[in-house]
Parts: structure tokens; sequence; C-alpha cells
């Protein structure tokens, strides 16, 4: 499982955010000074699988790129936290797709082997070599 830089722009959020929980984070974020945790994305349409609270925070601290991990269903099982609520991998795309964003927490993917941590300092997401922005542009347009 290779981890991506991407701009936060090119990937597509399918749940709102807790405003709080953003805070939060972004404070956590900011005084670690670094990210240690990718953000999970479908490797084709981009939509966010596992994140969207350090993609909120990524756009509010305005990073030109994040660390991600491309996956698709393949090695991801989707269901809903909502009792009674049935989430599909199709159900997350057309939501994707629509523009529109299921309520915060209703989502939950499960995956089939342990995700990688990563130990980013902030600057270094602020100033990635051109070659990085390079690959990032490549997986953004895929």
């Amino acid at each position: 499982m290779q981890v991506r830089f991407l701009s936060p722009t090119c990937l597509i959020p399918t749940e709102e955010v807790d405003a709080n929980r953003v805070a939060e984070l972004q404070m956590q974020i900011l005084r670690a000074g670094c990210w240690t945790v990718p953000i999970t994305a479908e490797k084709d349409a981009l939509f966010v699988m596992d994140g969207h609270h350090r993609l909120a925070v990524a756009h509010r601290l305005q990073l030109p790129l994040v660390p991600v991990i491309l996956l698709d269903y393949s090695a991801v099982r989707a269901q809903s936290w909502r009792a009674g609520q049935t989430i599909t991998p199709a159900s997350i795309l057309a939501m994707a797709r629509s523009g529109r964003k299921f309520p915060c927490k209703t989502t939950r993917h499960i995956f089939d082997q342990s995700l990688p941590n990563c130990n980013l300092p902030l600057e270094s997401l602020r100033h990635l070599a051109p070659t990085e922005r390079a690959v990032a542009y490549v997986e953004r347009t895929r």
C-alpha cells in the first residue's frame, strides 16, 4: 500500500463533518506539527472513504498536498454506522457524483489490511518537490 500526495481539491467528500471535531483535529495536527494518518480515497473516482475531517483540516490549513492511500472495494467493505441504513459502494459513488453528502458518520469503511500511518511534518506538505507535485497531478487526472 503506497501513500500518494494529492491536492485536497481533487478529493471528493461524501459526508458532512462535525465543525467541533474539525477544530479539535486541526489543533492536534498543529500542536504535533505533522500529519500522521493518510486520507483513504477510492482509486478511480477519488471520493473519500475515510478522512473527511482530515480533509476539512487540510482545506482550512490550505495545504497544497496531503497523504492519501488509494483503494478500491476489492479490499474494502462499506456499511453504515446508522442502524437500518444500507450503504453500498454504488450508493457512495452515486452520492459523490451528485455533489450531495451523507450526514456526518453515515458511512463506515472496513479495510482488509491495516493501513500505514505516516509522520510528515506540515512544512514538508507545503513544500514538496515539483516531481512529487507532478505525480499528484497525474493521480488526480486518472
